[in-house]
């Protein structure tokens, strides 16, 4: 666990922010469709990862206000990226899926991030991939905690 009254661990929570953060940034230039937001294809990964929800489990899921989802999902159902359909126990609700135009284009975006990404990883020597590698499912943990 950091400690952040240790120089050390200041210095290396201070040096993962910023790479993460300009890491991040430089990935979402690497976008297959300009016309989605960060935001709306951000609910598209969701929806893939972990299936179909309600408008209100995507908020919570998203750190959005429920309003702001609901607007979400329905610039998305305008451009066929994802359906609603009835919930199964709850007529008052609807469930959110994606359609298969928003697989694709997913598919699409993972590729053309993961070229880009291993082409910058060409620059690394075989130590400085194998910790990547390694360092891999511990940044994975950070992002979902």
């Amino acid at each position: 666990m950091p400690d952040l009254s240790h120089g050390d661990d200041i210095a290396a929570v201070n040096s993962l922010r910023s790479a993460v953060m300009r890491l991040g940034r430089r990935l979402k230039h690497q976008r297959v469709d300009e016309s989605l937001s960060p935001t709306e294809m951000s609910v598209l990964g969701t929806l893939a990862r972990c299936g179909s929800a309600t408008p209100g489990e995507l908020a919570r899921k998203e750190h959005v206000q429920p309003p702001s989802m609901t607007r979400i999902v329905a610039l998305l159902e305008s451009k066929g990226l994802v359906r609603l359909e009835p919930h199964p126990e709850d007529r008052r609700q609807k469930v959110v899926s994606q359609t298969e135009r928003a697989e694709a284009m997913l598919e699409e975006s993972r590729r053309k991030r993961n070229a880009w990404l291993s082409s910058l990883a060409e620059g690394l020597d075989e130590e400085e991939w194998a910790k990547l590698r390694a360092a891999a499912p511990v940044l994975e943990k950070l992002a979902h905690l």
